[in-house]
């Protein structure tokens, strides 16, 4: 199999309309390529579907009516799909696919595709031979309707081969704009996601990004907003990757940042996995039958899988209502394995009027001490 082939022209060439097709399809299948390899595709720009209130003029019942909003997408083929100004869903096309179906709170996909058509009006002179054919081909789009659960189409496509030309006409490939509610005969919302699958955006694929401006910004949207997460990598004098949120002036307020020499400085507090030989520990005072804490950070389910081992240690309280003639001592202190305290204290007064023994809840000093496993792999 022959490579991509480039047009190549000499002084007084006849050209034919071969040549001239040839230079087009030559920067086009370059640009797919590009697009279709370098990039993940789905939305780049726009394309979101939007509502607008509406009311059915027979029934006074309210409704939306759904539009496309103006976009771009790239599609698995490295096509470009282009709305340049908003494009109105149709109710009728709805129905034709889904109008059969019982009424439902389920909603539907709805999907762009490439097509080609021909222009509503050709430019330029218009040959007078017999053999005129047209001179423009409109890359438009069409908005499709699926069926409940059509979604998972979206991930079962495949992109054409390595070296595959546009096809022409263009390949059918779905891109998920969104998803419509239907309700008595019209549309009455719009969703992003639904049955765990969501709108995809255009990404890039790359081992290297590299910055000429001494910086490197993440953030997880198209503009710096107030309250919104970014990652900073900076060069220069003082090189540091900064976590931070944005403030109103645009500029990052730094949560963790990594300094060159190491140092890692954070705002908040620190919480994570125990490394072997770390201690935590927490204290206080419990009554019978109450729930002995865990000490910060330590969860449940640490102890439950061995990954961190409780002690604790009880130290009974001598009853505030005892007299220094009585004689105190304890019956139970323990812990079960929900670590609830179990604690009874004995109670004799002999120098009381009627002595006898009581018996009462008691109370208990305690230590928690949670240590990481030796078996768990050193960290």
């Amino acid at each position: 199999m022959t490579g991509p082939l480039r047009p190549a022209f000499h002084e007084g060439q006849v050209l034919a309309a071969a040549d001239l097709s040839a230079t087009v399809e030559y920067a086009r299948a370059m640009a797919d390529r590009h697009a279709r390899h370098l990039h993940d595709w789905g939305i780049a720009e726009g394309l979101g579907l939007v509502t607008g209130g509406r009311t059915d003029p027979l029934t006074n019942a309210r409704y939306v009516e759904v539009s496309v909003t103006p976009g771009i997408a790239v599609d698995g083929t490295g096509r470009e799909v282009v709305l340049t100004e908003p494009a109105v869903l149709r109710e009728s096309d709805f129905e034709e696919v889904n109008g059969a179906d019982q009424p439902t709170d389920e909603p539907y996909p709805v999907f762009l595709t490439a097509a080609d058509r021909e222009p509503a009006q050709a430019p330029g002179p218009v040959s007078c031979t017999s053999s005129a054919t047209r001179t423009r081909v409109e890359e438009s789009y069409q908005i499709l309707f699926g069926r409940l659960g059509d979604e998972r189409l979206v991930d079962e496509q495949r992109p054409p081969a390595t070296g595959a030309p546009p096809a022409d006409p263009p390949a059918r490939w779905l891109v998920l704009l969104g998803y419509v509610r239907w309700t008595d005969g019209h549309f009455s919302g719009v969703e992003t996601k639904a049955r765990g699958v969501g709108v995809r955006f255009a990404g890039v694929r790359a081992d290297t990004v590299s910055a000429r401006s001494d910086a490197l910004t993440l953030r997880t949207g198209p503009t710096a907003q107030e309250g919104k997460p970014a990652l900073v990598l900076s060069g220069g004098d003082k090189p540091s990757l900064v976590f931070g949120l944005y403030q109103g002036s645009g500029t990052v307020a730094p949560l963790m940042t990594l300094a060159a020499n190491g140092n890692l400085t954070i705002e908040g507090s620190f919480s994570g996995r125990m490394p072997v030989g770390s201690t935590l520990v927490v204290s206080g005072t419990a009554t019978d039958g109450m729930l002995l804490p865990l000490p910060p950070g330590i969860t449940a389910e640490q102890i439950a899988d061995g990954r961190v081992v409780i002690h604790v240690q009880l130290t009974p309280r001598v009853p505030p209502t005892a007299t220094t003639s009585t004689l105190v001592s304890t019956v139970e202190a323990a812990v079960d394995g929900d670590r609830r305290v179990r604690c009874r204290t004995r109670l004799y007064d002999p120098g009381a009027g009627s002595p006898a023994v009581v018996e009462r809840p008691g109370a208990v000093d305690f230590l928690v001490l949670a240590t990481v496993a030796a078996t768990n792999g050193g960290g």
